[in-house]
């Protein structure tokens, strides 16, 4: 038995979503968390399956894990235990990685399998490696566990040969409790990371350079606890800008920071469609006379590696020859075989996919390979004539909230089936 979701395309949208909490942010908030003595409180949760994995790691670790209402949950260290996190909900996600430099940061020892995450391709963590070995960590890696472990650690200057988000935050919580001052170099600037500081700084710590490419962590002796709303998801704000475009007659995001999503509206007006930002709400209006555009993934404040899918299928539709070319993750185009299942006229030479449009798209099987892949397929089942059926949906559900809910709300014809 399979949960599958299935799509009727060509069916109008309009209407208002109210843009769900980060899930960039929140799966590194989480892991954060544990590096507090007392309580903290996080709200603005989206109810997705990465979250509950990470409160099977955190209950696992024997931390109290509890919430009133659905989109917060209130995590107490007080009585953790330092483990080895070598239980299933590790390799549910990529984002377990953030317990590395919390559990060295805190214990000065940490023993965890292989993450895992979606399929994107090589993954490495070396830069994560390289930082904490530079705090004066020691890294073991057997049988698909590290081990990491560290008399002491002592604050250093650090210089990322990519500012690679992962390796900025797993950094900066291994620093957080370290002796003197680090110092991170071309570290990573994206608004998820700002937040992680943002939280730390309320517990107590002392950090400078949210937002630059370079940050300083000077360590402190405790953390205690705190409050924290978590930010927008710009990459679930940004998915919707563009099942707007593709469908929509008018739509609105609600609870959008429309800053953070520079790129994509820049590259969306390019391409013939109508966007008005106001200061925490966006509107978007479809174009039936879409323009191929080329696009270039990077670093932010640069184009989201995480929306060139959903962008994909969308330019299915755009007249003339657009490019996506994928800096992050090279391999990322997987999607590119599901559309072409459904009519697309799109090729991949790596790093870089070629869509020729205007193509019709008709619904068929196809299959979410990866989280923002089922997004992509989402996007072409709306625009695809007839039916369209999602296979391998639980790589949505990791990333989405209710991303099914809030588009039936909008006039969208999809739901969920069990099949055999």
């Amino acid at each position: 038995m399979e949960e599958v979701i299935r799509i009727e395309g060509g069916h109008t949208l309009n209407g208002t979503i109210r843009v769900s909490g980060a899930k960039n942010a929140t799966v590194a908030l989480i892991p954060a968390s544990v590096l507090a003595t007392k309580p903290v409180r996080l709200v603005g949760i989206p109810n997705i399956s990465d979250v509950k994995s990470l409160k099977k790691c955190l209950e696992y670790l024997e931390i109290d894990v509890s919430s009133t209402l659905s989109d917060e949950i209130y995590i107490d260290p007080s009585h953790m235990v330092n483990k080895p996190l070598d239980i299933e909900a590790v390799s549910k996600l990529r984002a377990s990685y953030y317990f590395m430099g919390a559990l060295l940061g805190k214990y000065r020892k940490v023993i965890i399998k292989m993450p895992g995450g979606c399929n994107l391709g090589p993954r490495p963590i070396d830069l994560h490696i390289k930082g904490f070995e530079a705090l004066g960590a020691k890294v073991d890696y057997t049988n698909d566990t590290y081990t990491i472990t560290a008399d002491r650690l002592k604050g250093t200057r650090i210089y990322l040969d990519f500012a690679s988000v992962g390796a900025t935050i797993n950094i900066i919580m291994a620093a957080v409790y370290a002796e003197g001052r680090t110092v991170i170099e071309n570290a990573a600037r994206e608004p998820e990371i700002i937040d992680v500081i943002t939280l730390l700084n309320k517990m107590g710590a002392s950090i400078k350079g949210a937002g630059t490419n370079v940050i300083t962590i000077d360590g402190v002796k405790e953390l205690g606890g705190c409050f924290h709303e978590i930010i927008p998801d710009r990459i679930e704000a940004g998915t919707f800008m563009i099942l707007a475009a593709a469908m929509a007659d008018h739509v609105t995001l609600e609870n959008v920071i429309p800053y953070h999503l520079d790129a994509l509206m820049s590259k969306l007006k390019e391409a013939g469609v109508h966007i008005d930002s106001k200061i925490d709400y966006v509107d978007i209006y479809r174009s039936d006379k879409l323009k191929a555009v080329d696009i270039k993934t990077s670093p932010y404040p640069g184009f989201a590696t995480d929306l060139q899918a959903p962008l994909s299928s969308l330019l299915t539709q755009a007249t003339g020859i657009s490019t996506v070319t994928e800096t992050i993750y090279p391999e990322r185009f997987k999607h590119c075989e599901q559309l072409r299942k459904m009519g697309a006229n799109t090729s991949v030479t790596y790093p870089k996919a070629t869509i020729i449009g205007k193509t019709p798209l008709v619904g068929t099987d196809v299959w979410a390979t990866d989280l923002r892949c089922g997004a992509g397929m989402v996007v072409a089942g709306l625009l695809a004539e007839g039916i369209t059926t999602i296979h391998d949906i639980y790589h949505i559900d990791r990333g989405y909230e209710n991303l099914d809910g809030k588009l039936q709300e909008i006039g969208a014809k999809i739901w969920r089936e069990t099949i055999d």
